[in-house]
C-alpha cells in the first residue's frame, strides 16, 4: 500500500471543504492516499441559491442526490478520489438543527426517519470498520465531542468514529469485516480563537458583502493551547476555493470570504488547525520546533 494514508470522517457534503479543504488537496497532491467518509447526504441542509429551493426537504426533498454531485465536483476539485458515504447512500439521513439558547446548533425536538443523530451507534460504527480494515490509514481526523459548534450530526460523528476506532483494532471484532487496524494518529478539526478573532477583523475591515459577527457571538473556536497542529495548504488554496463554489447550494462564496445559509463572513483560508487526541506529536522543521506546533499530520511516525 501506498506509505501514506489518510481518512476524514465528515457529517455532510461540504463540511470536508470548509474545515479540510486545503489540507485535502495538499496531501492529494503529495501522493498520500486520501480517503473521505461522509456520513449523511445532508437532506436537511439550507439552500443558499433561490432558484434550487425547491430541492429542499420542506418541498421535494430531492437535495441529498443533488449534493452528493457536489460532494463529487469537490472532491475533484481537491484531487480526492477516494470519497464514500457511511454505508451507502441514503444509509442516514442528516438530522437538521436548531440554535439552543446558548448559541450553539442542537438537535431538533422531531427527527425524520433514518436520522444519523438516533442511529444505533454500533450499527454505524459496524459500517466504518470496514472502511478502516480496508484503507489501513495511519491517521484519522474527524470532530472534537462537541461537534465542533454543537451539530448533532458532527456529535455523532465523533461517536461513531472514536468506536469504529476501537472496534476496527480489536482482533476479536467481526473478523468478517476484514484484518484488525490500529490507527496511529488521531486527531479533532479545531479553530484557535486567535484565528476566529483574526477572521472576523477581515470580514469587518471592508471587502466582504456577508455579515460581520463579533467573534465571541460565534459557536465555534477552542483556546489556542489546545490547538497541537497547523497545516499550511496555502499553496492549495485555489483548489480550497474550487470545492467550496462546487457546493453550491450551500456555501456563498465572495473571495477571499465564504459565508453559509446565515450570511456570516468566514475567510477562505489557506491554513488548517488540528488536534492531536491519539499517538505522539512529531516535529519535521526547524519553524515546528520552535513554536511547539506540528506541520505535518504524518509528523514522527513510522510509516508502514
Amino acid at each position: 500500500m501506498p506509505d501514506r494514508r489518510l481518512l476524514l470522517v465528515h457529517a455532510h457534503p461540504d463540511d470536508e471543504s470548509i474545515t479540510c479543504g486545503a489540507t485535502m488537496a495538499r496531501y492529494a497532491a503529495e501522493g498520500v492516499v486520501v480517503t473521505l467518509v461522509t456520513c449523511t447526504l445532508g437532506e436537511e441542509g439550507e439552500v443558499v441559491l433561490p432558484e434550487l429551493a425547491h430541492l429542499d426537504s420542506a418541498h421535494e426533498d430531492r437535495l441529498g442526490p443533488y449534493r452528493a454531485g457536489e460532494l463529487d465536483r469537490a472532491m475533484a476539485a481537491l484531487g480526492v478520489g477516494d470519497h464514500r458515504l457511511l454505508g451507502g447512500a441514503g444509509r442516514f439521513r442528516d438530522s437538521g438543527m436548531v440554535w439552543d439558547p446558548s448559541g450553539r446548533a442542537a438537535a431538533p425536538a422531531h427527527l425524520r426517519t433514518g436520522a444519523f443523530w438516533s442511529a444505533d451507534l454500533r450499527e454505524a460504527a459496524d459500517e466504518l470498520v470496514p472502511v478502516l480494515r480496508e484503507t489501513r490509514p495511519q491517521v484519522v481526523v474527524t470532530y472534537d465531542d462537541g461537534g465542533g459548534y454543537g451539530h448533532p450530526d458532527h456529535v455523532q460523528a465523533h461517536r461513531v468514529t472514536t468506536y469504529a476506532l476501537a472496534l476496527a483494532a480489536a482482533p476479536s471484532y467481526r473478523p468478517d469485516l476484514g484484518n484488525p487496524w490500529q490507527v496511529a494518529k488521531v486527531y479533532w478539526t479545531a479553530v484557535p480563537r486567535s484565528v476566529v478573532e483574526a477572521g472576523v477583523e477581515r470580514v469587518s475591515g471592508g471587502g466582504s458583502p456577508f455579515r460581520m459577527v463579533p467573534a465571541h457571538e460565534l459557536p465555534y473556536g477552542v483556546p489556542d493551547a489546545w490547538v497541537t497542529t497547523r497545516i499550511d495548504g496555502s499553496a492549495h488554496l485555489a483548489a480550497k476555493t474550487a470545492a467550496l463554489r462546487a457546493h453550491a447550494t450551500q456555501v456563498l462564496v465572495h473571495e477571499p470570504f465564504f459565508a453559509l445559509s446565515n450570511d456570516v463572513g468566514q475567510v477562505i483560508s489557506g491554513e488548517e488547525y488540528f488536534r492531536l487526541v491519539q499517538g505522539s506529536a512529531g516535529t519535521s522543521n526547524p519553524w515546528t520546533a520552535g513554536t511547539g506546533l506540528e506541520d505535518d499530520l504524518f509528523a514522527g511516525l513510522a510509516l508502514l
